[in-house]
């Protein structure tokens, strides 16, 4: 059986990135051309109440899913550094132990989310017109937490040992399920919005399988009955890590909601058109948001090996294909929303709004797509602290935002919202990313000599000299 594992400290930079990122960049497309194709699927075959019933639910389950994958790709940044240092029994020791915490924490979830659900609801204004539906689909999405973790903290471990080739083909096979389920429960079986929610929970236990294959046939990181003993050490570093990033989305998902309760209280065709804004903002936010993602792998190998010249070389190759991608649909956004928003609503009103929402956040999606990239580069070298308290900016100023212009503006204030907490974040995590990477590679000059390769192998090279022939 062939491993798929690759080692992010060797080879040449550029390759090494867009090797890892491209398989995950088609993964994510999928994902979202999934959200995208599902939504049509509801607004159409349902109805725009049944999608805004759907929509509805997005930030919420952003504000439980988010923390849940906060959690894991926090375990993940501990598990990568431990594979780019080599220390195999303690990467076999941090996997073992995120697997009990991922347990424990989708169980509490579960639990907590579906007892406060019709709650939450209530809270955010949602129209009497679509609170059932919005409390069946997400019942639904809630009661299939546990599946949704696994699959995360899976794909995790596997990016954290340099594979997304197997998450990609896991995405594939599931999504062509789940959007042959949807039109199955929804055309045929005419089960409504929770037959689409049923679908993707089946989906991701499938893709959560063949996740769960790859990572078997990797020899070094079989896990043992020692292992689950030992493990218990690995608490403590592991929740530091990942309870900052838990925290950070969850908190920005608060930001999340808040706009969703101003937007709920203006009626269900805000609500509907704000729902395909999410969608499509979602969708092309997509590479940067990948960029990040293989940020966050090749920082974390890189710091666990010391290799941290490497590091500030990745944060050039993604962030550069950052801005690549939002000159392309930043452009779309700006050019065709209208165009963009008839894929999934018909209302000639809702489509409008999203005409005013769409080319205002496309001019200054670039911010975002920065902060993905640099906010994974403080992540990947441990330091998830600045990251939590950039979500608290966001949502200060998300939520800032709305309450002061909603009233003169309308709609549009939930696109001045975004554009403000992504700056306020940005600004931070690109203070934070300087100053962490300055700090280590001053502290790997002031050891005074180094390791440095050669065609011929190691050799000690002084600081200085390094520097002067660089």
């Amino acid at each position: 059986m062939r491993e798929k594992t690759t080692d992010l400290t060797k080879g040449n930079v550029s390759s090494v990135i867009l090797a890892f990122f491209f398989p995950m960049l088609f993964t994510n497309i999928l994902q979202q051309i999934y959200n995208v194709v599902d939504t049509a699927i509801v607004g159409k075959g349902l109805g725009d109440a049944q999608l805004a019933a759907v929509g509805n639910m997005s930030s919420v389950t952003f504000l439980i899913f988010g923390f849940a994958m906060g959690l894991s790709n926090g375990f993940s940044v501990i598990i990568a550094q431990k594979f780019g240092a080599k220390e195999y029994p303690d990467l076999r020791r941090s996997i073992a132990a995120t697997l009990e915490l991922a347990g424990a924490i989708a169980v509490l979830l579960t639990t907590l989310s579906i007892l406060f659900l019709p709650d939450i609801l209530r809270v955010m204004q949602t129209n009497p017109a679509i609170l059932k539906d919005s409390l069946r689909y997400g019942t639904v999405m809630f009661g299939g937490l546990i599946v949704t973790l696994s699959y995360n903290v899976c794909a995790g471990i596997l990016r954290a040992l340099g594979d997304s080739k197997t998450p990609f083909t896991a995405i594939i096979i599931s999504s062509i399920l789940n959007l042959s389920m949807d039109c199955l429960f929804i055309f045929v079986l005419k089960t409504g919005v929770e037959g689409a929610a049923i679908a993707t929970v089946i989906a991701q236990v499938v893709s959560t399988l063949i996740c769960v294959r790859s990572l078997r046939k990797i020899p070094f990181i079989r896990l043992r009955k020692e292992d689950f003993i030992h493990c218990q050490g690995f608490y403590k570093t592991l929740i530091a890590n990942g309870l900052p990033m838990a925290v950070m989305n969850s908190i920005t998902a608060v930001g999340c909601v808040v706009v969703q309760y101003f937007v709920n209280g203006m009626g269900v065709i805000y609500t509907s058109a704000y729902s395909v804004c999410s969608r499509f903002l979602n969708l092309f936010m997509q590479p940067a948001c990948v960029a990040g993602f293989a940020m966050s792998s090749f920082t974390s190998q890189n710091y666990g090996a010391k290799e941290y010249k490497r590091i500030l070389e990745g944060f050039k190759v993604c962030w550069m294909i950052a801005m690549v991608t939002f000159v392309v649909l930043g452009t779309l956004m700006v050019c065709i929303p209208g165009q963009l928003a008839s894929i999934m609503i018909s209302g000639e009103e809702s489509i409008a709004l999203v005409k005013e929402f769409l080319p205002r956040c496309g001019v200054f999606i670039f911010i975002v797509d920065s902060l993905f990239v640099i906010r994974s580069g403080v992540q990947g070298m441990g330091y998830p602290t600045i990251p939590m308290l950039s979500g608290i900016a966001e949502m200060i100023l998300r939520i800032s935002m709305i309450v002061v212009f909603v009233s003169s503006v309308g709609f549009v204030a939930t696109a001045y919202a975004e554009i403000a907490a992504w700056t306020g974040a940005f600004v931070m995590n690109l203070a934070s990313f300087l100053y962490h990477l300055y700090q280590v590679m001053k502290k790997e000059k002031s050891d005074g000599m180094y390791p440095q390769k050669t065609n011929t192998g190691y050799k000690e090279v002084l600081c200085c000299q390094e520097v002067h022939t660089s």
